[in-house]
């Protein structure tokens, strides 16, 4: 979740209260990069779909973020609330044919579920798409920007042994990501016929060849 305060989990960030506290997997200011990544790659991009499940609760705060991101890179944005494959399929094949586009999937769950489907309909469509999670390139996607899960998983850790020694929840803040990723698959880029500047590739974390 990007932000559990507007979504009602927690009080506050320094102060979650009740018996719930954290680490956030996602920041609202991640839509500026992933159009930043996108348009180094494809620099003629001016319109992009932007893919979610159609009942994640932070798609309103991520759709806010979205609008003004493309608004400052003067794209214009397709919002996409999917519920099944078929859902998935039609938005991408309807959305596609029209030049100069790009995709970008939000984290929510249509990710993991549709992974496999969601690279291969934007590889049908040469169709220029960066996902919030790394696994995505790994499998033939074109570039993922998101936060180091592994980082997360470690810190959480921290959290863990603090509680089972007495500390309460509600008194641990709530923390947002420190180290995030971009990670680049060149091969996906060329069968594409687009090609990443060096600028972008030596800010990767990753470069799949």
């Amino acid at each position: 979740m990007p932000d559990p305060v507007d979504l009602g989990i927690v009080t506050s960030i320094a102060r979650p209260g009740g018996n719930i506290t954290g680490f956030t997997h996602f920041e609202l200011a991640f839509g500026g990069k992933w159009f930043e990544a996108l348009k180094e790659i494809a620099p003629r991009m001016h319109r992009v779909v932007v893919i979610s499940s159609a009942d994640h609760p932070a798609l309103p705060g991520f759709s806010r973020a979205i609008t003004a991101a493309a608004a400052a890179f003067g794209i214009e944005v397709t919002s996409a609330g999917i519920g099944n494959a078929s859902e998935l399929e039609h938005v991408v094949d309807d959305f596609a044919p029209g030049q100069n586009g790009g995709l970008i999937l939000l984290p929510s769950s249509i990710g993991p579920r549709y992974r496999d489907l969601i690279i291969a309909l934007a590889a049908r469509h040469h169709l220029p798409a960066i996902y919030p999670f790394r696994y995505f390139p790994e499998h033939g996607g074109l570039c993922s920007y998101g936060i180091d899960t592994k980082d997360l998983y470690r810190r959480a850790a921290s959290y863990v042994d603090r509680i089972l020694k007495g500390e309460k929840p509600a008194d641990l803040p709530v923390q947002a990501p420190t180290k995030f990723e971009l990670v680049i698959n060149l091969k996906t880029a060329k069968a594409f016929g687009l090609a990443v500047p060096p600028s972008l590739l030596v800010r990767a974390d990753e470069v799949i060849e």
